[in-house]
């Protein structure tokens, strides 16, 4: 026998929006989309909406059973009015909790006791050290599991009992209006147990603070933002929980000399007007020691030297990086008579002879043709 829809009811697959072939997972994420969209709490007063919810809850409690699915299908809804269907169809309650839960504070409660907290140590390290690598040791407040309950939280010689408000299962189920949830047992915060007579170290806890001292290997290569998680450093979980993480971020200090930019660093060399004009060799430092730069003759203020493989090796991998130095030109300062007198004699006999300033004459020149085309 075909369907048999009754004219007072909306037909259950139209209101999920699905077809009679839908599987039980497709049904189920239908409903889950049309409940959040009209759940009372989310449209308060609009008589409407809730309507149009308890009308998905309906056709889900049919449509998410197989039997009252199959009833449906061959009887429509007479089959179902005869047979009592559309009461608190089985299965509703647990998808609802899903989507819900978290609204109410519940959803699906924690197993066991809780983990303990992750924790952040913020490590200053100076630049050669970041990318040498190195390892210190470092000052960690922390809470750690109490060694006379051998963090259970229970004084010695007794044991935490079974809760007796969630029997141990650490969820209880509540009800909320026309439908039910399922929370955290707020007795036992969803652990199972509860501590009767309670240590007098951690008072019940399990936990108590210390400071411990870890040593920590820092890799070569690492920079600013960089951290190392390190587990099971973190704090001790209460009641015997499992231990947090540590997370050591990484500070790269200001170096006096050296800016880094990834795998390359970056330097400032001064020299003098006359190593910029005749040329020279310089000394200049590197993280792994001194080298020899070769300054050519007629060398400019701000020129970049390159040295390769002098930078950082990445603490990710790949190639080292370089060196960059640029050389800046200083200009002399404090001059006494007689030196004024030679820079001033030398000035002169560069006067009007355009090839030892091919710059100067050059930006002159574009400036002359600037003032020319203003005037005409």
């Amino acid at each position: 026998m075909g369907r048999n829809r009754s004219m007072s009811k909306r037909d259950y697959y139209e209101v999920l929006g699905v077809d009679s072939s839908a599987s039980e997972q497709e049904v189920k994420k239908a409903f889950r989309r049309i409940a959040m969209k009209y759940h009372p709490d989310r449209n308060p007063d609009d008589q409407k909406a809730d309507e149009k919810f308890k009308e998905a809850q309906e056709a889900y409690e049919i449509l998410g059973d197989a039997d009252k699915k199959a009833t449906y299908d061959r009887f429509g809804h007479a089959g179902l009015d005869q047979n009592g269907g559309g009461q608190g169809g089985a299965g509703f309650s647990d998808v609802f909790g899903d989507v819900f839960g978290d609204i109410f504070g519940g959803g699906r409660g924690r197993s066991g006791p809780a983990r303990g907290s992750d924790l952040r140590y913020d490590l200053q390290l100076d630049l050669e050290d970041a990318v040498k690598g190195k390892t210190v040791q470092i000052d960690v407040p922390t809470m750690v599991a109490c060694e006379p309950c051998d963090g259970s939280g229970a004084r010695k010689g007794s044991a935490p009992v079974t809760c007796d408000t969630c029997g141990g299962a650490g969820q209880v189920r509540m009800s909320q209006g026309f439908f039910s949830v399922q929370q955290t047992c707020p007795k036992c915060g969803g652990r199972g147990k509860m501590i009767s007579d309670p240590c007098g170290s951690c008072h019940g806890q399990g936990v108590k603070e210390e400071r411990k001292t870890l040593s920590v290997k820092i890799p070569a290569g690492v920079d600013t933002g960089d951290r190392i998680r390190l587990s099971g450093k973190g704090e001790a979980g209460p009641h015997g929980g499992p231990t947090g993480d540590l997370y050591v971020q990484m500070h790269v200090r200001k170096h006096d000399i050296f800016v880094r930019d990834g795998s390359n660093l970056h330097c400032e060399v001064p020299i003098s007007f006359a190593q910029s004009a005749l040329g020279g060799e310089l000394e200049v430092p590197t993280l792994s020691g001194k080298v020899k730069l070769k300054i050519p003759a007629e060398t400019q203020s701000s020129k970049l030297f390159r040295l390769r493989g002098k930078g950082v090796a990445p603490v990710r991998g790949g190639a080292q990086g370089d060196l960059l130095c640029r050389v800046v030109v200083e200009t002399p300062v404090n001059l006494n008579a007689e030196q004024r007198e030679l820079l001033e004699s030398f000035d002169k006999s560069l006067a009007g002879k355009s090839k030892h300033s091919p710059r100067s004459n050059h930006w002159f020149d574009g400036v002359k043709k600037f003032f020319d085309n203003l005037t005409n």
